[in-house]
């Protein structure tokens, strides 16, 4: 049987019988590495030095700034502060909970954080003021993917490492499209609680808002310290993840004085792990590259395209169809980590931009995110509200033709990632 179909099959059977995608992808390539004779001493040597990258050194950073923000009381001050100034308003609790996802977007790089860390808080809190408990998940695990778009974002350093784009360039080409989705959804929350009449919050004082504000303060200036200090040029993403890092926990400690050594010691440990899930998937990806190369799928996958597909817009569809398809089943780096060096030879063909397929790369991840039976965001919402994963489903509907939008325009108008990258 042919290497490249075992490989397939194989990665794909491993996933149905629930082993991790790391060790999936990791294992199939071996056993088709092997079927070609292929020698296998620097197989280990390879996935080390896949590693040994300064911009990777940025996930471990952003990731650790996204959950000291979440459990060392910043994210919580600043939603506060948000819900004293406009919680009165209609629709005020869901513009709050998009702000709140768009502002921890700009410190944490990943999804699933940022909707834990804003539905922890506002889903109660939208419960009580009268929303439907569907909606308030659907909303959450809606702008929670704000989290992969909006920079600093870990999928786009994956996808830079792949590509050998400059991180810096992915960033601001992500500023854009994550404010557009960020207003496109703002748009479609005030509308809906206008017609549905949803509840809101007493009015805050003017002072209530003013002290809210100066606690919040330090949680603000994190965001404009990470992108203000990569755009500026003052320090790298990997350098601004770290700064990022001492940063927030300066502020739990000494400002907020809400980080003790037993919520030190588990926000280390859930860094750990979840750097720990990326950097694996990321050394297997490494073994599934070497027998691409080595069988010459890209170029085969290439003629193909040339072949077979009528123009860029038809093979655009195609992409995307197949990266929904994905989504359903793998996680967004794996995806990204899958696909990537088989693509990136045919865009050049279709004079597509390098910099815009990663915008409507990582706008597909975020369909990811909430695409069941594997959609994180799903998963965490659902913890976070104590109901059934198929309730977060139903909440989450809605919002998939708004985030479609975001995305069909961003595809449409290669100007809007691109207006920002320099």
């Amino acid at each position: 049987m042919n290497a490249t179909v075992v490989l397939f099959t194989t990665f794909a059977l491993l996933c149905l019988i629930r082993v991790p995608i790391a060790v999936s992808l990791g294992l199939s390539s071996l056993i088709a590495l092997t079927m070609i004779d292929f020698t296998l001493y620097p197989v280990i040597q390879k996935m080390f030095s896949s590693l040994s990258s300064a911009t990777l050194m940025a996930i471990p950073g952003f990731v650790f700034a996204g959950i000291i923000m979440s459990k060392g009381g910043i994210s919580h001050y600043l939603i506060e502060a948000l819900r004293a100034w406009i919680g009165h308003i209609r629709g005020g609790l869901a513009v709050v909970t998009i702000l709140a996802c768009m502002i921890f977007a700009a410190i944490s790089g990943s999804s699933p954080a940022t909707a834990a860390a804003v539905g922890g808080i506002m889903i109660p809190a939208m419960v009580e003021a009268g929303y439907p408990k569907r909606y308030a998940m659907g909303l959450v695990a809606a702008s929670g993917t704000l989290g992969i778009l909006i920079p600093p974002s870990i999928p786009l350093i994956i996808y830079g490492s792949v590509a050998e784009e400059s991180i810096g360039k992915l960033f601001a080409a992500g500023i854009v499209p994550g404010l557009l989705l960020g207003a496109i959804l703002l748009f479609f929350a005030i509308i809906n609680a206008r017609l549905n009449n949803y509840g809101m919050l007493p009015k805050a004082s003017w002072n209530q808002r003013w002290q809210k504000t100066r606690k919040a303060l330090p949680g603000f200036l994190l965001p404009v310290l990470i992108l203000g200090g990569i755009y500026t040029g003052i320090v790298t993403p990997t350098e601004a993840a770290i700064i990022a890092s001492v940063y927030g926990f300066l502020v739990s400690t000494l400002i907020y004085r809400e980080m003790d050594w037993r919520k030190f010691i588990e926000v280390v440990k859930e860094s750990i792990n979840i750097t720990a899930m990326i950097f694996l998937i990321i050394a297997s990806a490494v073994v599934f590259g070497m027998f691409l190369t080595t069988e010459q799928v890209p170029q085969a996958f290439t003629e193909w395209i040339e072949e077979n597909a009528a123009n860029k817009w038809f093979f655009l569809l195609g992409v995307n169809l197949l990266f929904f398809i994905l989504g359903m089943f793998l996680e967004s780096v794996a995806i990204i980590l899958i696909t990537l060096p088989i693509l990136l030879p045919v865009l050049g063909l279709f004079d597509i931009n390098v910099i815009h397929f990663a915008i409507i790369m990582t706008m597909n991840m975020e369909f990811a995110m909430i695409t069941p039976p594997v959609g994180l965001n799903l998963f965490v919402v659902s913890g976070i509200s104590r109901e059934k994963v198929g309730e977060v489903v139903l909440g989450v509907l809605p919002f998939f033709a708004v985030m479609l939008l975001a995305l069909v325009l961003v595809i449409i108008f290669p100007q809007i990632p691109l207006s920002m990258v320099r």
